[in-house]
């Protein structure tokens, strides 16, 4: 019988779409590859107003922009939410050399992870001791560590397909690598770049320090991959060698800042809110084009693609900029705390933050029933090359307004040369490609078009679709 209802549910939903729906969604595609303005703003956000920090004045700039900019599409509604967020400084660049003896040095790339605290205005310098986990601390003891900096070297693994994968595979060391060192006696830590490729760039990304106290708390860096290996191959020669780095970044008080926020009103139900986002704030090596700013610019053009083909949605359609997603958070937790006040039924939620790059497809983080539902729409996607639907996780600003029956979805671009920018300073907009871009947009609104036009599968939700 079980075997049966999933059949049953299966022939049901992928008869759920029309011919109709396959033109709409071609008009949609001609649409943006041809008179797109994804990537016309994403030029003027990277190169005009650059990198977006969390509290800083470029984010706010972009907040202004990108209001103005929903304004000029004719929405129903354009605002601000504001959010309370944390900002951190980097100050002066990093500076870093590996000495092989008194006044033989190499210069290496390094720069400092976000949320550290700065060197001591000298800066350290002390001997290294080479780790590949953070299980291996305990392993070595505060013995082998105390006194010295602890170098995090495990790799992203090559093997795996799913770059993101890889990323998650390795990424503890350098969000809780600080925390743990320092209970051994680590007086710092340099962190191996997340990134699959040997490069110069050093990459940056958030790392925290638990409940340690303010005045234990030992500075951490990333180090470039080049370096990386340099370094491991030098202490293998000589486990004497020192290292020595300086940073001054700083921790200030939480600044005001805000999400934004633009709306279509549904026509027929106008109570069900559909959401298509990225977040505005970015690291601030680079001006932030894949991260993410392309999923942003992509979510602006969602509604205004749909605005151009003539499409007047069913139900409430906003588009989100998020806030502070990468130190934080506190946004996509503003966005969805405020939606439970207020009672809003969020039947779908759709984030882009994986880079500009070609769509491949989706992940559903949703029922089992929801998913039967649009692997019914998959062949509408087909003829674009867009065929990888699975069940998985969404977005990190979307999360928060998980419920028992929504659903919650992320575009999954082509990964594998995502990381090769990620949170680095070669994060530019010359490395994003316009038709690339444009493509993504393109599938976001078609998925938006079908969520809006059906509604989620009222299997087990009960809710009333079309």
């Amino acid at each position: 019988m079980k075997h049966f209802l999933f059949l049953f549910t299966l022939i049901v939903n992928t008869l759920t779409f029309s011919q109709s729906d396959a033109e709409i969604i071609k008009k949609i595609y001609d649409t943006s590859l041809s008179n797109g303005k994804s990537y016309e703003w994403l030029d003027y956000l990277s190169n005009q107003i650059g990198g977006r920090l969390s509290g800083s004045l470029n984010a706010e700039r972009a907040v202004q922009w990108t209001k103005e900019e929903l304004e000029k599409l004719g929405l129903d509604k354009v605002w601000l939410q504001p959010v309370m967020v944390l900002k951190w400084v980097r100050g002066t660049p990093e500076f870093a050399f590996i000495e092989t003896e008194p006044g033989k040095t190499i210069n290496v790339n390094i720069c400092a992870l976000g949320g550290s605290v700065a060197t001591n205005p000298l800066g350290i310098k002390a001997n290294v001791i080479e780790v590949h986990s953070i299980e291996e601390l305990e392993t070595l003891g505060k013995e082998k560590i105390e006194g010295k900096i602890v170098f995090f070297n495990r790799p992203m693994d090559q093997t795996l397909i799913n770059t993101f994968r890889a990323y998650g595979g390795c990424v503890d060391q350098r969000g809780s690598g600080a925390k743990e060192a320092v209970k051994y006696g680590a007086v710092a830590t340099i962190v191996r770049s997340m990134n699959l490729r040997l490069d110069d760039f050093p990459h940056t990304g958030a790392m925290n320090y638990g409940d340690t106290p303010i005045d234990q708390r030992i500075p951490s860096a990333a180090i470039s991959t080049n370096d990386a290996e340099l370094l491991s191959t030098m202490l293998k020669l000589d486990s004497k060698i020192k290292f020595y780095f300086k940073q001054n970044c700083k921790q200030l008080k939480d600044v005001l800042s805000y999400n934004v926020i633009g709306e279509i009103t549904g026509s027929q139900f106008p109570k069900e809110y559909i959401i298509v986002g990225g977040h505005l704030d970015s690291w601030d090596l680079g001006d932030g084009s894949h991260d993410d700013g392309a999923g942003c610019m992509q979510s602006m053009d969602v509604l205004r693609l749909l605005k151009e083909t003539g499409i007047r949605p069913k139900r409430t359609i906003r588009v989100v900029l998020f806030m502070n997603e990468e130190n934080g958070l506190r946004g996509g937790t503003k966005y969805a705390k405020e939606a439970k006040r207020k009672g809003e039924n969020h039947i779908f939620a759709l984030e882009s933050d994986a880079g500009g790059f070609t769509p491949r497809g989706f992940t559903f983080d949703c029922s089992d029933e929801n998913f039967n539902q649009v692997l019914g729409w998959k062949p509408l996607f087909e003829p674009y090359l867009v065929h990888y639907f699975l069940k998985g996780g969404s977005g990190a600003d979307i999360n928060p307004l998980k419920t028992n029956y929504n659903v919650l979805a992320g575009l999954r671009p082509d990964s594998q040369r995502y990381f090769d920018y990620h949170h680095a300073s070669n994060d530019t907009f010359d490395a994003v490609n316009k038709r690339e871009l444009e493509l993504g947009a393109a599938t976001m609104t078609a998925l938006v078009y079908l969520y809006d036009k059906y509604g989620v599968n009222p299997i087990k939700t009960n809710l009333k679709t079309n």
